[in-house]
Formats: structure tokens, sequence, C-alpha cells
């Protein structure tokens, strides 16, 4: 049955919320950092401990946080003004006998501006068992990487595809004017509904198959965080399978989604892909992009897992014990499948589009599998800038005319090793210390042109003295020169002049983030 979670219901669970500072600072302030951080971790224990005597907010978080059964009596004083048996027949709550818990998932969930409630199915651990094939997942780490990941800049409209239980919607509500979500999920809509009623947010819901329902529309933002799971065309759970072989469900978004652009209008997803023998990554996903479309894109690779890991985290995200004969009986499938296909292992990452009038757009891939703290959306807002700055001043030829910086965020670096006779310097690198921590190693020659760097030259008078103090021909050192120049000014470790001040900006959002 689908909860009936009505405008009249929520506005009323919404002031029960409200009075007993059931959101995000109001939890985090009773329950205090080493208790929440415990909770996080899945150790109840601690915030059951600091809830005893937290009246109206202690028991909607053992209630909805902790999955406890709670006396009726109680939950009835913390809800108020929403009728417990009105709240049963809706299917918030579950009762048995005189005692009361959670049907669904209903959590505080934010960000620096403020809070939200999230309304979603309950997890595996909470249901004890494994998930119902139309599970609607809730806040997942998933759904907040994609989030930290997207771009947030000013835009008329934005479309959420596939928005399970609303997480993105909720975050574009800060940054653009109308929202439109989908999802083929009956019951996903009908929670993501719940989620934007007790938020008070307005998105457009519709019904449907991967842009079907958004037929000829165009939009200045697409975000996506699909079911991308990847391996044999079946559907067991709709939040993660599409019923696809393969990593076809990631193709089939990114291949689709410009279409759907309006011209410069960015999308980002969440996406998997296949490693299979003797193929590279980078060009299976180069290979997904539309051939009749303009498209700037950023691929980022995050993790790359072995089958039988990749296999086993799946099963149990489901509530599946790998163990038991149904454990095993799917686990054995997938892993033949994994065989047959000759795939040594599943990447996961970030992809970053932009519709663009321009044929041969900028394609990169990049493997960031090293840890850093920074949200990634500022970072490929910035990529994007320097990208249509590259393609608007001539591309790498145009480099030559620029006036570069070097932003205070790169520092050089000197890695010794331990010699015979000591310690020695090694290798000289480029370190980008904000944002993706970006490193490239410079020789001496590159070295010097960087402290030049300083915004007053253009980059070919630099090579130009740069190459009378080495001795060098000019031709040949701008020859070696453009390309690692380039590959700098994509990473932010060299910046024109007109974006440096963007540059600082980005760097104090990814430090106020921190």
């Amino acid at each position: 049955m689908l909860p009936q979670l009505t405008d009249e219901r929520c506005d009323r669970l919404r002031d029960a919320f409200e009075a007993a500072g059931y959101h995000t600072d109001g939890v985090l302030e009773l329950l205090g950092p080493q208790v929440h951080a415990a909770l996080g971790r899945g150790e109840p224990e601690p915030a059951r401990r600091a809830t005893r005597d937290a009246g109206a907010l202690g028991t909607l978080v053992r209630l909805f946080l902790l999955g406890d059964e709670e006396p009726a009596s109680a939950v009835r004083a913390a809800l108020a003004p929403l009728d417990v048996e009105e709240a049963v027949h809706a299917g918030l709550l579950q009762a048995s006998g005189g005692m009361l818990r959670a049907a669904l998932d209903v959590r505080p969930y934010g960000d620096e501006q403020g809070s939200w409630w999230v309304v979603s199915d309950l997890d595996s651990e909470a249901r004890g068992g494994e998930v119902h094939p139309d599970h609607v997942l809730g806040v997942g780490q998933a759904s907040i990487s994609l989030a930290r990941a997207t771009i947030r800049r000013p835009v008329d409209t934005v479309l959420d595809l596939g928005t399970g239980c609303g997480v993105q919607a909720l975050h574009a509500s800060r940054h653009a004017r109308r929202i439109t979500a989908t999802d083929v999920s009956e019951r996903a809509l009908a929670l993501a509904a719940a989620t934007f009623r007790l938020n008070k947010v307005d998105v457009e819901l519709l019904r449907g198959e991967w842009f079907t329902p958004v037929s000829g529309r165009r939009y200045d933002q697409i975000v996506c965080n699909p079911p991308f799971v990847v391996g044999p065309p079946r559907v067991d759970y709709v939040y993660r399978d599409s019923g696809l072989t393969g990593d076809e469900a990631s193709a089939l978004v990114v291949r689709q989604m410009p279409s759907f652009l309006a011209e410069g209008g960015t999308a980002q997803l969440l996406a998997s892909w296949l490693h299979v023998r003797g193929q590279d990554w980078a060009e299976r996903v180069r290979s997904w992009l539309p051939s009749d479309i303009g498209v700037d894109a950023w691929f980022v690779q995050r993790d790359v897992a072995d089958p039988a890991l990749y296999v086993g985290t799946w099963l149990r995200d489901a509530g599946v014990d790998p163990r038991s004969p149904e454990g095993r009986k799917r686990a054995g499938a997938w892993l033949d499948w994994f065989e047959a296909n000759d795939v040594e292992g599943v990447g996961f990452g970030f992809v970053t589009l932009r519709r663009t009038d321009v044929a041969d757009g900028e394609v990169v891939c990049e493997d960031l599998r090293h840890a850093f703290d920074d949200p990634l959306g500022p970072e490929a807002a910035g990529w994007l800038d320097r990208v249509a700055w590259l393609r608007e001043n001539g591309g790498v030829a145009g480099l030559l005319g620029a006036r570069l910086v070097v932003p205070p965020s790169v520092v050089l670096e000197q890695v010794s090793g331990l010699g015979d006779e000591g310690w020695s310097p090694r290798v000289q690198r480029l370190h980008r210390v904000d944002g993706p921590g970006w490193q490239h190693e410079v020789d001496e020659v590159a070295t010097a042109l960087l402290a030049g760097c300083r915004g007053d030259l253009p980059l070919l008078d630099l090579l130009t003295l740069l190459a009378a103090a080495h001795q060098q021909p000019v031709d040949a050192l701008v020859a070696a020169a453009l390309p690692a120049v380039h590959g700098l000014v994509l990473h932010g470790m060299l910046v024109p002049v007109e974006l440096a001040g963007e540059a600082a900006a980005v760097s104090g959002s990814e430090a106020a983030a921190r």
C-alpha cells in the first residue's frame, strides 16, 4: 500500500517536528558530536541513553532514527497535532499492542543553509531483513556524494531524473526557479511527494522510464542518480537495477542526456562502468557520448571494485546475507556473468556534461581515487569555465597570448629519496592543496616558467626569455610547453588573470564547505 501523506497530514507532521526541534541542529544539539558520530557508525545505544529524558524530541529520535518501539502515549504527545491513529492509517507508523514504531524513515537532513526532512523506506537493518523490490532508498552515501559534486549556480529549470525520495531536488530548490522530478517507481514518487510537502518545496512530479516523461523538453541543469548497478539484465530492486545489461544504464543516460539540455546547460550524474580485460575504461565511457551533439565531458573515476567485493557489497546493501542459500545463488550467477564477459573490475564515479555548439567538445577522463575532502561541485564548475576560456581563446595556441598566474593554493614540493650519500631531491612536484588535490611533476625549466607566471607578461614572452636563459630554441620550448600548460590550466594550477578572482572564490567556498 502506498503511504497516504496528504498535504494536511504533512502540515501537521511539520508542526510537530518544529515544535519538538526535530531538525538537524536540534538532533545534533541533543546528541552531541560524539553520540551523533556513533549513530552514524550504526551504534544506537549511546543515542538511546542521550534521549532518555529529552521529551518529545527524544521520542522522535528513538522512533525515526533508532527504529525503536515507543509507548503510544509518548508518540501521541510527540506527534501532536497529527493524530496517532491517522498516522497509522497513512502508513507512517505501525501499531503493536500499546506500542508504536516507524513504518517509514523520516529524518532531518540539511546543508549549510538549513534543514529538511526526507521520507523514505526503512533500510534492511531497520526492517530486519531483505528490502522489498520497490524499496525507496533514503539519504545514502551515493546521494550525498552526488549532491556535493553538483554545480550550484542559479538556473531557471532543473530536472532530477530518477528522483527516488527527492534528495537532489531538495538541493536544487536552493538555486533553481522550477524543478521537475521523474521516477519509474510509483512508490518513489509517493514518498518524494511527501518529502516535498513536508518541506514546502514546489516540484513537478512525472512518472515514466528514463527521459520518456520529459520528451521534447530542455533543461538548464539535469542531475541523475540512476540505477547504476552493473551485471546481468535483471531487476531485483528498482532503486538500483535497470534491467539493462552490464553498464548500459549509465551509457544510456550519458548518451541521451545532452539532447535534453538547453544550449550551455549542464548535467551531472553518478555512473558505473565495466573494466573489461584488454579495454581502456576511458575509451569505453568516451564511446557513450552522442556523435550528433557537441558535448564537453568530464569523467572522474573515484573507485574501482573487484567483482567479488562488488557483488558482496550490493547483496548486503539489500539485506541479503551472502552466506545464505539465496545469497550464494545470486552471488554465483552474478560472478558467472562477470567471468563470461571478461570483467576485471567495476569503476564508479561522477560525470559532468555541458551541451555546446562546438562539434568537437573537450572530453577528459581522469582517475581521482586519492582521498580529498572538498566538494567536487565547485571544481566541476571551474573545470567548465576553464574549458570555455581555452576554447574562446583559441585552444592550445591561444595560450601564447595569455597572462597566467599560479593560484595561492598551488605549492611546489620536493620529494627526496635516501641514497648512499644521504637524502637527495628526486622529484619536484606541483601540488594543488585544495579541490581534488591534483599533482604534476615538473622539471627545472617548468619550475622557472611557473615562477614567472605572475599575470604581467604573456606566456610567449615568458617562454622567449626562458629559451634565451637556457639556450634553447624558442619554437622547441613552445612546442614542449604548450601541452603541459594546457593540462595545468584544466587542473586550475595555472589560471588566466581573467579567471583568477573566480578561482579564489571557489577556493574560499571549498574551505567554507570543509
